[in-house]
């Protein structure tokens, strides 16, 4: 029987050599992450794939599952691990190698495989591990299957089971490369800055642009685990910054920016000028929404209020649903409600058909921009940015707050919220018009400026937006009204940026 984990044990020891670790706040709402060595062990890599493996066999799914793993120096010794665990629970395993996480989406079709676990920390710090999970495509685990893993893991209800296997699948990135390029190729000569990090996507992207037509302009596409000069985050504005210097010194049309596992994207437009996801998704709904009348459109709760009042989307009877941030819960939404797309701040976005499969997939992503770009011949990146109409957003800033105590700061500030709205109290000045609650919470006041809170759901943080229909100042106050109270918990430490 394999021994059920410890939360901790010392490094360099016998226990830590024959026993597993996992620690529990490692199980996030929709997949899982920890600081490996500290917080996980190899030997608790192997638990979580033996529990995973026991999980899948109680869904009463078939075992077979797709892996991969992302560019990192111990990735794929963690993967390995967890193949151990999951064949000792009867899993066939489909390795495709290092991949890129939309790869290991893609391959539960093209193999015609239930299950998937790609070895991932996505954009964290070097230091992270994690594993993205599902077992329904094109569905990733949410709370409930992540709950339910949780416990089988850490109560050590492991069930063996004969007919594990291994294969490994060759020359697999082809297959996906051939997929995302098997189409007619751009008729506008776009020069596109492709920027990697030094991560994953670095072995991919710049191929995908350009089969498609692009003039690509690589930045930072050698693969390098140390990440020399930055973390592979499109949110991080190191790498924005990067993008931004290269867009203008090639007088690029756009640079197009992946995170270190490839399911997100970002954009600099000619002008050297970030697109916050949010607004760039505001763009594609409306050349979406003018092929396809009455689309309707996913957003999460940090995005963007443009999607419900700009008149473009409104002429087009475009329809978007506010959600909870975070992949998982967007994707099982626009598939759920049959949306055409799904766009998430952090640069998530999903795409069903004729676009897609519904997973998210950041040169997916990246091909819509393109293609928009495409079907506007006489207008720049920029010049479509500029004709949304015009907000003051903040960046997502994220006060650190300890995973043990996030989710209750989060549910005590939403308390305060709806305590102010009861008894007709102002925020920044203003009564409030509206609460989403969905996820944190987002207070909406009569002018149109909102403020949200919510819990982040893979790091010890706290996640904050601000934006105003109004100007610069109201954004400013809005942020300081959801700072003064945020400021009344003393677990929320200091911001990672602010505005």
């Amino acid at each position: 029987m394999f021994p059920k984990p410890k939360p901790q044990l010392k490094p360099n020891t016998y226990a830590y050599e024959s026993e597993p670790m996992v620690k529990a706040t490692g199980f996030r709402e929709y997949d899982a992450r920890w600081l490996f060595g500290s917080e996980i062990n190899l030997m608790g890599v192997e638990a979580l794939g033996l529990g995973l493996g026991t999980l899948i066999h109680e869904l009463g799914v078939r075992p077979e599952i797709v892996t991969g793993h992302d560019f990192r120096s111990y990735s794929a010794s963690i993967k390995m691990a967890l193949t151990n665990g999951l064949m000792a629970a009867g899993c066939k395993v489909h390795d495709i190698g290092l991949a890129v996480t939309p790869m290991t989406y893609f391959a539960q079709f093209a193999l015609d495989i239930p299950c998937v676990a790609m070895v991932t920390a996505s954009h964290n710090d070097n230091g992270w591990t994690g594993v993205k999970m599902g077992a329904n495509r094109p569905l990733t685990f949410g709370p409930d299957e992540m709950t339910r893993l949780k416990d089988i893991v850490l109560n050590g209800r492991f069930r063996t089971q004969d007919g594990g296997a291994y294969a490994f699948v060759e020359n697999f990135p082809a297959r996906y490369i051939a997929d995302l390029t098997e189409r007619p190729k751009l008729r506008r000569r776009l020069k596109v800055v492709c920027a990697c990090g030094n991560g994953t996507a670095g072995a991919f992207a710049p191929q995908v642009l350009e089969k498609v037509g692009c003039d690509v302009v690589p930045l930072d596409c050698e693969l390098d685990h140390t990440f020399p000069h930055y973390n592979p985050n499109t949110e991080d504005m190191k790498m924005l910054h990067a993008m931004r210097e290269a867009v203008l010194a090639s007088k690029a049309d756009v640079a197009l920016g992946f995170d270190g596992d490839g399911d997100r994207c970002g954009v600099v437009d000619n002008d050297g000028d970030e697109i916050f996801a949010d607004k760039v998704g505001v763009m594609l709904a409306r050349d979406i929404s003018a092929q396809h009348k009455s689309a309707l459109f996913v957003t999460d709760v940090k995005s963007t209020g443009l999607f419900m009042t700009d008149p473009v989307l409104i002429k087009n009877g475009a329809r978007t649903d506010y959600w909870k941030t975070g992949h998982s819960y967007m994707k099982r939404r626009v598939n759920e409600i049959g949306a055409i797309a799904g766009f998430e701040k952090s640069g998530h976005f999903f795409f069903n058909k004729p676009f897609g499969r519904g997973y998210d997939d950041g040169l997916i992503f990246a091909l819509a921009v393109c293609d928009m770009l495409d079907r506007n011949p006489g207008k720049s990146m920029a010049d479509l940015k500029n004709a949304l109409p015009k907000t003051w957003s903040s960046p997502t800033m994220s006060p650190h707050c300890a995973d043990e105590e996030k989710y209750a700061v989060a549910d005590a500030v939403v308390k305060h919220f709806q305590a102010e709205q009861k008894k007709g109290g102002k925020v920044a000045g203003q009564p409030i018009r509206d609460l989403v609650t969905v996820n944190g919470v987002r207070v909406t006041v009569e002018d149109g400026t909102w403020g949200l809170v919510r819990a982040s759901s893979n790091k010890p943080e706290l996640v904050v937006v601000v934006e105003s229909p109004v100007s610069e100042a109201r954004m400013r106050e809005m942020f300081a009204a959801v700072d003064a109270v945020l400021r009344t918990h003393k677990q929320v430490g200091a911001y990672n940026q602010t505005i």
